[in-house]
């Protein structure tokens, strides 16, 4: 068995004396695990940097077999990103969310071009935040946990869009919100268009999609959020 195909790592942990076992997101297969031999040497160490695009062949004997990578260098993202602290944040919440819920050798060809983009927009702080909102929202739509942003689940309009429901995941008009609002999780506006208000819009992005994740997400397979994600949206709100 064989496939070959570029890919990001997302993951790595060392396997025996000097093999290592990577994990990563391919557009093909989805996450994919297999065993890099040497891949704790000086050399391959800079290439197996979650964030690094790659190019990999896996071989196995039988599918179900971890198999080897070979793996190739295409673009070296975590290098440039080390001496940015909230960049380097957002990399590592993005590659822990991608390990702990992708489905494993599951093909999700939107879902991986819109973390190549979040990838590429990390050197951009007045950018990626809001990017990164949106791929955790297109992340729990691939895990079949995607909110209905298109219209108010009160009363059927699209106008006047305000807040989005904790229960249903639908979004709420103001004024049939106003009532409940306490209890209902703002809906920023640049989700549907409009322009960004800045810090408050990324501070009500984060809330919503982190309580989807936590409640949707992490509640079915008994585990936190992932510590990496909390730090980052710790670390983002405090930066602005």
């Amino acid at each position: 068995m064989e496939w070959s195909g570029e890919a990001v790592v997302i993951g790595v942990r060392k396997h025996g004396e000097a093999s290592a076992v990577v994990e990563v997101f391919s557009r093909e297969k989805g996450r994919h695990s297999g065993l890099v031999r040497g891949g704790i040497s000086r050399k391959m160490r800079p290439i197996l940097q979650p964030g690094n695009t790659v190019t990999v062949e896996w071989r196995a004997r039988l599918d179900g077999h971890l198999g080897h990578f070979a793996v190739e260098p295409v673009e070296m993202r975590a290098a440039s990103l080390m001496d940015d602290k909230l960049a380097l944040s957002a990399l590592n919440a993005a590659s822990a969310l991608a390990r702990e819920v992708l489905p494993e050798r599951q093909a999700v060809p939107e879902l991986y071009e819109a973390f190549q983009v979040l990838l590429d927009n990390l050197h951009d702080p007045n950018v990626w935040p809001a990017v990164f909102i949106r791929w955790e929202l297109g992340l729990l739509q691939a895990l079949g946990y995607g909110l209905d942003l298109r219209a108010c689940a009160a009363t059927g309009r699209n106008d006047g869009l305000a807040y989005v429901s904790p229960r249903s995941g639908r979004a709420v008009s103001e004024s049939a919100g106003e009532i409940y609002k306490d209890k209902l999780y703002r809906l920023p506006g640049f989700l549907l268009g409009e322009p960004m208000r800045g810090a408050e819009d990324i501070a009500d992005g984060f809330a919503l999609t982190g309580y989807f994740l936590e409640s949707r997400v992490f509640w079915g397979i008994n585990r936190p959020l992932p510590d990496a994600r909390v730090r980052m949206v710790e670390a983002v709100l405090a930066k602005i």
